[in-house]
């Protein structure tokens, strides 16, 4: 659906990005995490066709580019990080404006622009002036205005930026949404766990450099040196007994006692630990919990940018 291949743009001796490789689904929710100036933006663009790569090749849905750039603009649906809105239009107004300008016309206008006031749930603001809405509803209006045209492909640019908590959860239930229509969506932030858990594929970018591409699981193992298990007998008096037997296992480098979990760190290369949960209980430990322990899209983008991340 989306394919880069050494895609480069420079301005002078700098490079804004740099041989970025990207392959992404029909359906694939792409978080592109980064800090400001990391080349989100810029990759973005070129995808849309808004601006042009100094070498390289972008593909959407096989059209290049280069080559089909109208074609592409009738599968993408762009929106920027910052856009403006006209301050005597009312909401549905603006949404008609610009249906109009994909030459949706008569009835088709009207119903699209309804469904998506639906979708996007800004219904009850339809005769609102468009310069009244809150960041968050301007947010959802701009989404609006990038679905008219029913895109296959949506490149959301900081779409979170400067939204308060509640707006930040909406939106991100508004994006699972999309996905679950069947749009390939690349939605980049440089705040770091805000994709986590609407995305299938991440993608950390730091100084026009792609750092990583792959599934959420796959940066998280990319990272960690060892596995880490957190467990908790059903009876805290269990717990030296648990610390001992564990220490003493050959998969396991060290315990780390707390006041009333284990956290077991085991050595490099081990992921299988299935032997585990059946010592403790043939021993007669009852477990309340066990599990691994997680690490967040935050300290991996630390690892992976800059080595900073002493999780391990």
């Amino acid at each position: 659906m989306i394919k880069t291949v050494d895609l480069t743009k420079k301005y002078g001796d700098a490079f804004a990005i740099k041989s970025i490789d990207l392959n992404l689904d029909a359906g694939d929710l792409f978080g592109f995490i980064g800090p400001n100036g990391a080349g989100k933006t810029t990759t973005m663009r070129i995808i849309a066709t808004l601006l042009e790569p100094t070498w390289g090749e972008a593909y959407v849905c096989d059209h290049s580019v280069h080559t089909a750039p109208k074609e592409i603009r009738r599968l993408v649906g762009y929106m920027p990080d910052f856009f403006g809105v006209y301050e005597d239009m009312t909401v549905v107004e603006y949404l008609e404006f610009f249906a109009a300008s994909y030459r949706i016309n008569g009835e088709a206008r009207r119903k699209r622009v309804n469904e998506m006031l639906d979708v996007v749930d800004l219904d009850f603001k339809r005769d609102a002036f468009a310069n009244t809405l809150s960041r968050g509803q301007t947010q959802r209006l701009g989404l609006a205005r990038t679905l008219l045209h029913d895109p296959q492909v949506l490149l959301l640019d900081e779409p979170l930026s400067g939204l308060d908590p509640r707006a930040r959860i909406e939106m991100r239930n508004l994006l699972r949404k999309l996905g679950q229509m069947g749009k390939t969506i690349i939605v980049s932030s440089h705040i770091l766990p805000e994709l986590a858990d609407v995305c299938n594929k991440i993608g950390i970018i730091d100084k026009g450099e792609l750092k990583q591409n792959a599934t959420k699981t796959e940066v998280i193992r990319m990272v960690r040196e060892h596995l880490v298990l957190v467990i908790q007998p059903l009876m805290s008096e269990d717990l030296a007994k648990m610390s001992e037997l564990l220490s003493e296992h050959p998969t396991v480098q060290a315990c780390e006692l707390g006041d009333n979990s284990i956290r077991v760190i085991m050595k490099s290369e081990i992921d299988d630990y299935s032997d585990l949960p059946k010592l403790l209980i043939d021993q007669g430990i009852r477990l309340k919990k066990f599990t691994e322990e997680e690490l967040d899209l935050e300290s991996a983008f630390m690892a992976l940018t800059k080595g900073t991340s002493n999780r391990m």
